[in-house]
């Protein structure tokens, strides 16, 4: 279970860089609007996440300041991740 989170934390990783290099750099034609849709649409979601996950569990379980800005970074591969070091 660990490696495929961690397959899949790498998987994210590569999808942030593409969004970062569109935002540097745009790609041509329709395909930097296209990213720029998808990098606020993945920012937000994963900002929902990091706010009700902290707002349900926050208080219940003592996390470092990177797994907290890993929910906004990774999304519910984090998640997985902290439940798997916190809850089990």
């Amino acid at each position: 279970m660990k490696g495929l989170i961690l397959l899949a934390k790498a998987a994210i990783a590569f999808v942030w860089l593409v969004l970062i290099a569109n935002i540097v750099h745009p790609f041509p034609g329709v395909a930097a609007m296209a990213l720029y849709i998808m990098t606020g649409f993945l920012l937000v979601m994963h900002g929902l996440q990091m706010l009700i996950f902290l707002g349900a569990f926050g208080d219940k379980i003592a996390m470092t300041r990177w797994e907290k800005w890993s929910i906004l970074i990774f999304g519910i591969f984090a998640l997985l991740d902290i439940r798997r070091k916190h809850m089990m």
